[in-house]
């Protein structure tokens, strides 16, 4: 009997040790010492790789604003729908004319990550044959706020996207240069660039410009629009078709930039790529170009693992509408694991203090994670791999605060360094 209790003790003793936990009651003793954490509603959920229990938690079965956390669903419903990016549908006729409709794929010459190998696909014809969508995404998405409409990170959404569905505005002799290029108008009223916010009209107030501002300003895209500015981007003739072809043989191209564009989404947080990868999700399943579409065919696949339900109508974040709760964020952040691997989220996901929208968390170590800010709200959630090569994935959100986001930062900050200092 000695030698059986003998022999137990230290396989208890090691599965003690793989699977630490904190107790609730610590986590809200050290969350009180936080002053900036103290009159925010905070959730927390962490959660060791391959494992099947809590580490630690606190309200994580509360609904909470994501913000831009809400990428963390749009990058996962676009690895399991696509193997390969598919960037353009095209097809040859009897008369060797070249015609395309779109995959709502968004870098065609996107003013940050633009995929050449798309460009050049559409400079190598003298002419083209644009098949449009029978359907169409609305503009704005549900629950975004009404006065973004003049910034970057609210462009709207379209079927096909080009530039980014914005311009980018540089001074050039006291005049901004515009590309692609929109008459504008000088003012002496509002930002340094502005436009109109129902019309592609732009005012520009040269006493709010510096020389070496570059900015850059949505503007409100439509099938024709897009035509005219594929035709002097490439010079090409593009034509919509005179009558329907049922006899076409579509094909798609692919591209090798998935790299680029999913760091554009996590690294950078771009809005127009997540939005644009909802609609080629939609466009896969239901050969539509409406979110809500994708929304609720990436639901009905979840359902089986989701631990909650999620309040989902965006692919950025951008909505005040989402809501999710921080044990669901985990359990999407298992499933992306599943599904591309540690290497690949280290290459695709910013790490503290190093690049994207972690630069900024300059005093964490080895966490590769997504920020999700709004006003009032500032999440993270992502990895770390502790000392002992452990990993952990983790969500931590801070809603309804009053401090600034950069104390919110520091509070996290010393959240998650305490946390990584306990499981080992």
């Amino acid at each position: 009997m000695r030698k059986v209790c003998f022999v137990l003790v230290p396989i208890l003793f090691a599965n003690l040790i793989t699977a630490q936990r904190i107790s609730q009651k610590k986590l809200l003793r050290q969350l009180h010492k936080i002053p900036e954490l103290n009159q925010a509603f905070t959730g927390v959920f962490v959660q060791q790789l391959q494992g099947n229990k809590a580490s630690t938690q606190l309200n994580a079965n509360r609904y909470m604003t994501p913000a831009s956390n809400t990428k963390l669903l749009t990058f996962l419903g676009a690895v399991e729908s696509f193997y390969k990016l598919p960037v353009l549908n095209y097809a040859i006729d009897k008369n060797r004319i070249y015609h395309f409709k779109s995959t709502a794929y968004p870098l065609l010459l996107h003013p940050f990550y633009p995929d050449l190998t798309l460009l050049g696909f559409f400079s190598n014809q003298s002419s083209w044959v644009y098949h449009t969508a029978a359907t169409a995404p609305k503009e704005y998405g549900a629950g975004w706020s009404w006065d973004d409409y003049n910034y970057y990170y609210a462009a709207p959404r379209s079927v096909f996207p080009i530039y980014g569905n914005s311009v980018q505005a540089v001074l050039e002799g006291g005049n901004p240069k515009l590309s692609p290029s929109f008459v504008v108008e000088k003012s002496f009223e509002g930002q340094n660039l502005e436009r109109e916010q129902f019309s592609n009209h732009f005012k520009f107030n040269p006493t709010q410009w510096k020389v070496n501002d570059t900015v850059y300003r949505p503007f409100i895209p439509s099938d024709s629009l897009f035509v005219k500015l594929l035709e002097e981007s490439t010079n090409t003739k593009v034509s919509f078709p005179d009558h329907r072809n049922d006899s076409l043989v579509w094909k798609s191209l692919y591209t090798d930039q998935e790299e680029r564009l999913y760091k554009g989404l996590l690294h950078q947080s771009d809005n127009g790529i997540a939005e644009a990868l909802l609609l080629m999700i939609a466009n896969k399943y239901k050969g539509v170009f409406l979110p809500e579409v994708a929304i609720d065919s990436l639901k009905s696949q979840w359902e089986p693992w989701l631990p909650d339900p999620i309040e989902w109508v965006d692919g950025s974040g951008v909505s005040r509408y989402n809501m999710v709760t921080p044990r669901t964020l985990v359990a999407v952040l298992q499933q992306i694991e599943a599904q591309i691997g540690w290497e690949k989220i280290q290459i695709l996901f910013p790490k503290s203090g190093v690049s994207g929208t972690l630069k900024a968390y300059t005093k964490l170590e080895n966490v590769y994670a997504k920020t999700g800010t709004l006003r009032h709200n500032h999440n993270l959630s992502g990895y770390w791999i502790s000392p002992k090569g452990n990993r952990y994935a983790f969500a931590i959100l801070v809603n309804h605060f009053t401090a600034s986001t950069s104390e919110i930062r520091e509070g996290i900050t010393e959240l998650l360094t305490w946390m990584q200092r306990k499981l080992k």
